[in-house]
């Protein structure tokens, strides 16, 4: 099955079409653009776990690079990838749907710039971002979402959303940037960065 490619703003149905489709691999990968201001780049993964107000509860419901899985191991984070460098997924987020909690109703799947501040440098200066998702049973990419050069200021990106509709999981891609890094994220939804 070839690969479908989205563009910002389109949503898929995920497991309608793939039925035997229980684990996801969520791919995000990106590149530094040749000048960065003399900083190395770290570029953070996080997947909030939003309940039906879309909001998270308490901060088990946020996956990143200090908390990797959630109490049902639903949403594994592989770990940090402190610079970003080689071919492929710079990180990854494993998604098991059998076991996502039914109070949870959608899954944002977040990129931030650690120490923005200090190091001058925000998402203009990131080249070829995207997320993919991978049926983990076949290694078969589902879906693509190729971000563009659309951000300049932006220190933090929702790049996509994977949430429930009437028993099936959808696909979003969002692609929506913010000011302020992860604490601005974390206060979007409902947690207090700290």
């Amino acid at each position: 099955m070839p690969t479908i490619s989205l563009t910002k703003g389109q949503r898929i149905n995920l497991t309608k079409g793939n039925p035997s489709l229980v684990k996801a691999i969520i791919g995000l990968g990106w590149d530094t653009n040749i000048y960065s201001g003399g900083h190395d780049f770290d570029l953070d993964a996080s997947a909030f776990l939003l309940h039906s107000d879309n909001m998270a509860k308490e901060e088990k419901d946020f996956i990143f690079y200090n908390n990797l899985s959630d109490p049902a191991e639903s949403v594994i984070h592989t770990g940090d990838n402190r610079d970003g460098d080689g071919d492929g997924d710079d990180e990854q987020i494993i998604i098991d749907f059998s076991k996502v909690q039914t109070h949870i109703h959608r899954i944002a799947i977040t990129v931030t710039i650690h120490d923005y501040i200090n190091r001058l440098q925000n998402f203009g200066q990131v080249s070829n971002a995207y997320v993919r998702v991978v049926d983990e049973n076949n290694n078969n990419e589902l879906i693509r979402f190729d971000l563009g050069e659309n951000f300049s200021t932006e220190t933090a990106v929702i790049v996509c959303e994977l949430y429930r509709h009437e028993g099936e999981w959808k696909f979003h891609a969002v692609g929506s940037g913010f000011s302020g890094g992860l604490a601005s994220l974390c206060k979007n939804y409902g947690l207090d960065a700290k």
